[in-house]
């Protein structure tokens, strides 16, 4: 219960700063949600993005099993012109921190350490043929592996964006 009342609490402040709107009948009032609401039917671990401190980042999909790895930006514009991914094998199973992976530039290599605990499912067939792509889109289309997450509570254990860009920063 404690969980609704703190999901609610920052969309009831939001609601509440609103101005009201002019109701389109007298006989009842005009509402409407904020813009940016997120729904209620949504799991709050949909689509969540976490970081570490060894710059990869791991993005929740939509069913909460499933996740995609990859390095950060940051990362991948220190590595330079990537030349060539290692990418995992198949059913491998990985506890967190261990290797999935290594990306290879024309400055360096580095392993790319999985997260969280689990099971791969793939690794990203396109950067076998075009390791650029983690240059291009390291947080997009260039994702390394995907894998079966063992617990989704290791999660809450990594940095969101906003603690990641300090590290960063610092």
């Amino acid at each position: 219960m404690s969980s609704v009342a703190r999901a609610i609490r920052p969309l009831a402040s939001r609601v509440l700063a609103q101005k009201p709107i002019a109701p389109v009948c007298k006989a009842t009032p005009a509402f409407r949600f904020p813009r940016g609401t997120r729904s209620f039917s949504q799991s709050p671990l949909s689509q969540l993005k976490k970081y570490t401190e060894s710059h990869e980042w791991i993005e929740l999909a939509e069913g909460g099993k499933t996740a995609k790895i990859g390095i950060t930006d940051y990362a991948a514009h220190s590595l330079g012109d990537v030349v060539y991914v290692e990418l995992p094998e198949e059913d491998l199973e990985v506890s967190a921190g261990e290797p999935v992976g290594a990306v290879e530039s024309v400055k360096s290599a580095s392993d790319v350490l999985s997260p969280v605990a689990g099971k791969i499912i793939r690794g990203n067939a396109v950067l076998e043929d075009k390791a650029k792509t983690i240059n291009e889109s390291p947080e997009g289309e260039g994702w390394i592996a995907e894998i079966e997450v063992a617990d989704v509570a290791e999660l809450e254990q990594l940095l969101d964006e906003a603690a990641y860009k300090e590290t960063i920063d610092a």
